[in-house]
């Protein structure tokens, strides 16, 4: 966490990580309540939520190429977007599985696991956000 905290310090404003540290707070927030109020059960949509994987995959290696040969901002903002909608998506399928009461779940026994899984999510959500701010 320092060595992050450090490398983010030195390289982004503090006013753009103060920024995108509320909207993630605020995000987290919102896809937690949203989990808890919802009849809508992400957990049965496995399938999708493993092509929306390979999608950020995809285009992740496309944007790579594309900026490695000329930088354009736009694309970059864009992929950033992108993928932090994408991981905001993963945040509510993960949160819906610590919860439970949905088609599936976690076991008691892995709440390490969810843990996690959600605190890897909420990572991605701020760096993501990070780079379009």
């Amino acid at each position: 966490m320092a060595f992050m905290a450090g490398t983010i310090a030195s390289t982004y404003s503090s006013g753009a990580v103060l920024i995108t540290m509320v909207i993630t707070a605020i995000v987290a927030i919102i896809v937690t309540v949203f989990c808890f109020q919802t009849k809508v059960d992400f957990t049965s949509c496995t399938g999708l939520f493993c092509v929306l994987g390979i999608v950020v995959l995809l285009t992740s290696i496309v944007t790579a190429i594309v900026l490695y040969y000329k930088y354009i901002q736009l694309v970059h903002m864009v992929f950033a977007a992108v993928v932090a909608i994408a991981f905001t998506l993963f945040l509510a399928y993960d949160t819906q599985l610590l919860v439970g009461n949905k088609q599936y779940a976690l076991s008691p026994e892995e709440y390490i696991f969810g843990a996690l899984e959600i605190y890897v999510d909420i990572v991605y959500i701020f760096l993501f956000l990070l780079r379009f701010l």
